[in-house]
């Protein structure tokens, strides 16, 4: 019987024109979504590129009024831009701190069109904590990117909920449910049959349209192979989990417009709703601080800072011997008491900017603890995570630049209090920035609750079997 029911349902699929109609739909959404990440993710790379470059062109025009300066030559430049003093090229001649995007990154877009992708930190930046976002638009923000990730999550249920909302209730409208009564099987065990051939169907076309937008967008796979199965083996266990759902609403349900009503209620719960009360409950429990006060109490400390710099210089140096002047001839500059009150200012700071910081925390620990509540949730960031998109990227990549940031200004400090001038040979010193990808963590967490998921809701539809004892022997 389950071989007859395989066979003749695949005829009628193809009679039906639904097995060319989905090919045709996936080719064209896979498609599209796979070269819209591409061209945001190489927009990505050309404006790394171009930066760096441009830092690549100041360096040389550094090092030629460098070498000009060394000989003795007289320069045009304005004073404080010659690079022979440390606070000159520390400030005017940064390194570029980037995010470079990975060869997944256009799988999801993730955090990626809210937080900027380079940065460049300079030994007065004392701000760079505040730095990584920049203005995206609303209207984007709403309704996401189109990518891999968007397709299937919203729109690839959407086509299962066509694809299966009627199997049954079409076969008991039509009357031909009952010549099947003959038959020796099972309402629940025919139904499964010919939901898991829809499904067979679905998964081999979305795995082989993925596999053929990769290749024609000449994605190596074999590089990024544990990756890209993950990526596959996500996508499809969310398919089955809508599928469960098809399987559960057939049952329950008595005709078509009802499964149609309550497919679709449930997709507007787990794919809008759930997300959207969780981010509304974690910003009502937890709220950030106001971004604008915290800008004004940071320019309240500056300027008392300003006013008592010297005494703060003399502090400084009194816990720091080893910057001290030892040249009696030097006179102290700004930059001497600049330096030193950036310290005290960066630790009064501290306070300021960890209540935003744990209050953020709280709202994705908030999230962590019910993203089993929403397949929804845990695909997005299942993807994220494999495109390097993800929050864990950005907070990594945001902590190491703070690291960086400090190390360039720490570079440049002892040349500065001991009267230190700044040549060619100390070029090839400068730090450098350097960006490690999270490694992927494993994905089979986010699949086992997929698959109990899937599980829980077969058996909420199983037990509708069980309830009428009208249908318990039949197949009517």
């Amino acid at each position: 019987m389950l071989r007859y029911n395989f066979k003749y349902e695949s005829i009628l699929l193809f009679r039906s024109k639904w097995i060319q109609v989905l090919i045709g739909i996936l080719i064209m959404l896979f498609g599209f979504a796979t070269y819209n990440g591409q061209q945001k993710t190489q927009k990505r790379k050309a404006d790394i590129e171009k930066v760096t470059a441009e830092i690549r062109t100041s360096d040389q025009n550094m090092l030629k009024l460098l070498d000009s300066v060394e000989h003795g030559l007289t320069v045009t430049a304005r004073p404080w831009t010659i690079p022979n003093t440390p606070m000159a090229v520390g400030n005017y001649h940064p390194r570029v701190a980037s995010k470079p995007p990975s060869e997944l990154s256009f799988l999801a877009t993730g955090q990626s069109d809210m937080f900027t992708h380079f940065v460049k930190p300079t030994v007065r930046g004392d701000d760079l904590a505040l730095n990584f976002s920049e203005m995206t638009s609303p209207v984007q923000l709403l309704f996401g990117s189109f990518d891999l990730a968007f397709v299937i999550i919203f729109l690839l249920p959407l086509l299962i909920i066509a694809f299966s909302y009627d199997v049954l209730s079409s076969e008991r409208e039509s009357g031909s449910l009952r010549l099947l009564a003959a038959q020796p099987i099972l309402l629940y065990k025919w139904l499964m049959q010919k939901l898991a051939l829809r499904f067979f169907w679905l998964a081999a076309i979305t795995t082989a349209t993925v596999l053929l937008v990769f290749l024609a967008n000449q994605v190596p796979v074999s590089n990024n192979f544990s990756a890209i199965l993950s990526f596959l083996g996500i996508s499809l266990t969310y398919v089955l989990f809508w599928f469960a759902l098809a399987f559960a609403v057939n049952l329950w349900a008595e005709s078509s417009a009802k499964n149609a009503v309550a497919l679709l209620g449930l997709w507007v719960v787990f794919v809008l709703l759930i997300p959207s009360i969780l981010n509304q409950l974690g910003s009502t429990l937890y709220p950030i601080p106001s971004r604008a006060l915290m800008v004004n109490e940071m320019r309240t400390i500056k300027a008392e800072a300003t006013e008592r710099q010297d005494v703060i210089l003399d502090n400084y140096l009194r816990n720091h011997p080893e910057y001290a002047v030892n040249d009696t001839t030097q006179e102290r500059s700004f930059w001497h008491s600049y330096m030193a009150s950036q310290n005290l200012i960066k630790k009064e700071l501290e306070p300021v900017l960890s209540k935003y910081e744990n209050q953020l925390q709280k709202q994705q620990q908030l999230l962590d603890h019910f993203t089993w509540l929403s397949p929804a949730i845990l695909v997005q960031r299942s993807m994220n995570q494999l495109a390097d998109n993800g929050s864990e990227s950005y907070e990594g990549y945001r902590n190491r630049v703070i690291v960086f940031a400090g190390e360039w200004r720490d570079h440049f400090l002892p040349m500065l209090y001991n009267n230190q001038a700044f040549s060619s040979e100390d070029y090839g010193q400068l730090p450098e920035f350097t960006y490690t990808p999270i490694n992927n963590q494993s994905q089979s967490s986010v699949l086992v609750i997929l698959l109990c998921s899937g599980l829980v809701v077969l058996g909420v539809g199983a037990l509708r079997f069980y309830v009428s004892s009208d249908e318990k022997h039949s197949i009517i």
